[in-house]
């Protein structure tokens, strides 16, 4: 059947099983894969052929969940990696190299503003940050003749901003660089950003997707659209002779499927990020039910954030799909049916207030981690974030009184009746 809805992908999408073949998506827990002759291990060597020799590589499990997650996003091609940070490390870095350039959106995870304001540093990448409200001419300031990509999140964590993603997909695309999303708050279920000029996609697959807290896992979905050949002087590793691979030009043997080929044989090959079988299956599991949790976040965010809006005792309340919120309009144009389970929000007592109120709950955990099916909440600041000076905090859109709350699927009677007894607790 084609066209099928993204709940049906959910559920069935990646792996279809042959007649006699598990029904459930096996568990390929092999680091090899036998052949019969030396030839035919050497055309998979030499990328003449495609099949499955080492797991680092390839794996039929990984294989199988990625197809899922592509066809979820609507892209070309996917892959798996160990995390989310390996994720947006291998996004950017397989189209840059020392002496490269990339524009960021400044609201950022605090381990995504580390790699890309100092990691990639050391290796020769530098990264301009600019404040994702800026206006296009600011934007455009920002581009240079080495620039390589332009990377923002959808939904940013945990300053939940919502990415105008036409501002910046066009200022990408003039400058001739693609636009690179990390979709992991909103999730395919609430937005799709290929469908607003993104090129390619991120996931922290540890956080919604797999939605139970029990792997670390990240995703790299490519649409297909962007035309690295248009732009063949700028990425020269996907359009000139790669010699590891016996003289391969990405573009012309791989077509639409060439960043992902690239990524695999080069930086998978040569770092090894790769995601295990395990984590695979358990992932595979968690995005089955994906199209039912991600509405329950949503709908439980939104009372709790009303919930908190109304407090006399909360001095302010970021969701971007509550009325009123700076980000709401643009969450209603890009993400209309939800934009995610994740709240921010204050208390009148400040900082000290705030961490008063997180040691008195009883039900909302204190863990460092963000959407899955339980409730927890954080304080960046000291958490996530304590490695930035109070500059950079402030740039990445996180106060010092900011709590993130993750709100679970559990009942929102229950949730707010926790958070209120923790609240009048911060003030006694």
């Amino acid at each position: 059947m084609a066209n099928q809805k993204i709940e049906t992908l959910c559920v069935q999408a990646g792996y279809t099983p042959k007649n006699g073949e598990a029904r459930v998506l096996p568990i390929y827990q092999s680091t090899t894969f036998k052949y019969s002759s030396s030839d035919a291990m050497g055309r998979l060597f030499d990328l003449e052929d495609s099949g499955y020799f080492y797991t680092r590589l390839q794996n039929p499990t990984n294989d199988a969940v990625a197809a899922k997650i592509c066809a979820l996003e609507g892209g070309v091609a996917a892959m798996l990696t160990s995390s989310g940070q390996a994720a947006n490390f291998y996004a950017v870095m397989n189209i840059a190299q020392a002496g490269d350039h990339i524009v960021c959106a400044s609201a950022l995870y605090g381990g995504t503003y580390n790699l890309y304001a100092h990691t990639i540093r050391k290796m020769g990448v530098e990264a301009t940050f600019v404040d994702p409200d800026c206006t296009e001419e600011e934007l455009s300031a920002a581009f240079r003749d080495n620039t390589k990509a332009v990377f923002g999140e959808s939904i940013s964590n945990p300053s939940l901003v919502v990415l105008d993603f036409e501002k910046f997909a066009k200022a990408a695309h003039e400058h001739g660089v693609p636009f690179i999303v990390d979709n992991t708050f909103a999730t395919p279920i609430n937005c799709r950003p290929f469908e607003w000029g993104a090129d390619i996609v991120t996931h922290s697959t540890t956080k919604y997707m797999d939605g139970h807290a029990t792997s670390v896992g990240g995703a790299i979905v490519d649409s297909g659209n962007f035309d690295w050949d248009a732009h063949a002087d700028k990425f020269p590793g996907l359009t000139t002779p790669d010699e590891t691979y016996h003289g391969i030009i990405y573009t012309k043997k791989f077509g639409k499927g060439a960043y992902i080929t690239k990524a695999t044989a080069q930086l998978m090959r040569d770092l090894g990020s790769i995601q295990s079988p395990q984590n695979a299956f358990l992932l595979n599991i968690g995005l089955e039910t994906l199209h039912l949790r991600v509405p329950r976040h949503c709908e439980n965010a939104l009372a709790a954030a009303k919930y908190l809006k109304s407090h006399d005792k909360v001095a302010w309340v970021n969701y971007p799909g509550l009325e009123g919120d700076k980000y709401y309009e643009a969450a209603q144009k890009y993400m209309p049916n939800g934009t995610c389970g994740v709240i921010t929000f204050g208390l009148k007592g400040g900082r000290d207030a705030s961490i008063k109120m997180m040691d008195s709950l009883q039900l909302i955990a204190i863990v460092t981690h963000v959407a899955d099916a339980r409730s927890c909440v954080l304080h960046p600041a000291s958490h996530t974030h304590r490695q930035m000076n109070d500059q950079e905090l402030i740039e990445a859109g996180v106060q010092p009184d900011l709590i993130r709350f993750s709100v679970g699927i559990e009942n929102i009677d229950d949730i707010i009746a926790d958070l209120d007894q923790a609240i009048n607790k911060a003030f006694n």
